[in-house]
């Protein structure tokens, strides 16, 4: 059946298999575990700069060759939800957390053997120096109108694409079944997973809220009503919590939207496509309050202001460079993940599992929270006396 063929099926397997072998599996088999969970990392890990350079640098290089006053403005109403969207999910973070009932995972756990050997397998390069590459390199094709960068970019996203479907996603049951696995031998699982479902309803509720925020926004601006766009989304709201996926969503999302008498259709064919792959509000929102609910689980804390602060920054700009494919925002964000929390194997494994099992309603925010931001287009191109156009579209 394909739900057990579905990604979060086998990402729940993979946590029910492991708690329930950890809480019985003697201290030899736990070596073995613990070694599998390292290597597998290692593997993750090693991906993560060649997941950075495949999603940003090709993005930038299709936006830019698109450049039009439009695109522009599209780019930074997308690149604004996300990272409001985010800054809310973080102050949230900030006054809920600290007064939930949070048992450290440091706090009275048995001690983890070692593994039984070590495997190691270094990046490439630095996360950093991989972004700062992909900008670098996407942009100079830009400039340059570098046709053949541009299209080895283009098939080198394409065999990341390959490399996260027929590598990555496959081997994260097995990382994620060993990381939890792992946390239930060391006993903290049983005293955490009460905590996580409870972060899944906050997450939900604040999917809510952005979606009043920016569809009041886009009212407000455009001076037509955002109830009469939202109320024809319902299919595709559906569509996207069974794919996960905004690009497989696209078909319906498109026609709902062109149900809506208040956007201009030029708009809609132009701007659904490419919020699309760009606008991730739902997601992001969720990946900042997972992040600082498991840095407070798993090492005590909550990561500093100026360090959520960064993180929030960089992961709307990561944000619009994710795939519109199932986990696209976490994948394309965990070098951030990594390189600026500082999680290990561990909190990257917490962070994959919580975050996929979710993930469908994140996509189904970004969906419809797409409907928003094509209203503000439609009355920006109403406020500056862009004439419409029958067959607007745009390269993605």
């Amino acid at each position: 059946m394909k739900l057990f063929k579905s990604l979060p099926f086998r990402l729940l397997l993979g946590i029910v298999v492991g708690i329930l072998l950890g809480l019985v599996a003697p201290k030899n088999l736990i070596v073995i575990i613990v070694t599998v969970k390292y290597i597998l990392g290692q593997l993750i890990t090693f991906c993560v700069p060649l997941i950075i350079i495949g999603f940003i640098a090709p993005s930038i290089t299709k936006l830019g060759n698109n450049a039009t006053r439009m695109l522009s403005v599209a780019i930074l109403c997308a690149y604004a939800s996300s990272v409001l969207a985010a800054c809310m999910s973080m102050i949230a973070g900030y006054a809920i957390i600290p007064n939930m009932t949070i048992v450290t995972a440091a706090e009275g756990l048995s001690e983890l053997p070692p593994v039984a050997f070590q495997l190691d397998i270094p990046q490439l390069m630095p996360v950093m120096s991989a972004l700062v590459f992909s900008v670098l390199i996407g942009l100079a094709s830009v400039w340059t109108k570098a046709k053949t960068i541009t299209s080895i970019l283009d098939e080198f996203q394409q065999i990341v694409l390959k490399i996260v479907e027929k590598i990555v996603i496959p081997v994260l049951p097995f990382f994620i079944a060993s990381t939890f696995c792992c946390l239930a031998w060391e006993g903290s699982i049983t005293r955490q997973l009460p905590i996580f479902l409870l972060v899944i309803i906050i997450v939900l509720a604040g999917h809510v809220i952005w979606l009043t925020v920016l569809y009041g926004v886009a009212t407000v601006y455009s001076g037509q009503s955002g109830l009469e766009v939202i109320r024809h989304y319902g299919p595709a709201y559906l569509t996207a919590i069974g794919t996960m996926s905004s690009a497989a969503t696209l078909g319906v999302a498109l026609k709902c939207a062109h149900k809506s008498k208040n956007l201009r259709s030029d708009m809609v064919d132009f701007g659904i496509p490419l919020f699309a792959n760009i606008h991730l509000c739902g997601s992001v929102l969720t990946e900042v309050f997972f992040v600082m609910t498991i840095s407070k689980v798993l090492y005590g804390y909550l990561p500093s202001l100026g360090t959520m602060i960064l993180f929030v920054i960089l992961l709307g700009v990561f944000a619009i460079g994710a795939p519109g494919v199932p986990g696209g925002t976490v994948m394309a964000s965990l070098g951030l993940i990594t390189g600026i929390l500082g999680f290990d194997e561990s909190g990257t494994a917490l962070m994959l599992a919580i975050f996929a099992l979710q993930d469908s309603f994140g996509t189904a925010c970004n969906v419809t929270g797409d409907g928003a931001l094509t209203l503000i287009l439609t009355g920006y191109a109403k406020k500056h006396g862009i004439r419409e156009e029958q067959h607007a579209s745009i390269e993605l």
